[in-house]
């Protein structure tokens, strides 16, 4: 995601990275906070910003150990839950 100031003054945005995996055995969150990266930016100034997407933003606790079940996982990339700016999704095997 390229995260740009459009503003006049130096500034910070916190970029968000939330999953969703719809039909798996066990009820989820609709949006599971797994990332967020903190950055500052000078009037005008772009940064692209980068998550992992793996094993650890798709695993949950079942059965007494962690573990990923296939399906679709929904990635959504913000400044917060009710700013979604970027969507896409990755189908887990």
């Amino acid at each position: 995601m390229v995260v740009t100031n459009t503003g006049s003054r130096k500034g910070d945005e916190v970029a968000q990275l939330y999953v969703h995996q719809d039909y798996t055995s066990l009820k989820r969150p609709v949006e599971q906070l797994e990332g967020f990266k903190r950055i500052t930016l000078s009037p005008g100034e772009k940064q692209t910003v980068t998550f992992p997407i793996g094993f650890e933003q798709a695993k949950f606790w079942k059965d007494g150990r962690w573990q990923m079940e296939p399906g679709k996982l929904t990635i959504l990339i913000g400044s917060s839950s009710q700013d979604i700016r970027l969507t896409g999704s990755v189908d887990l095997k």
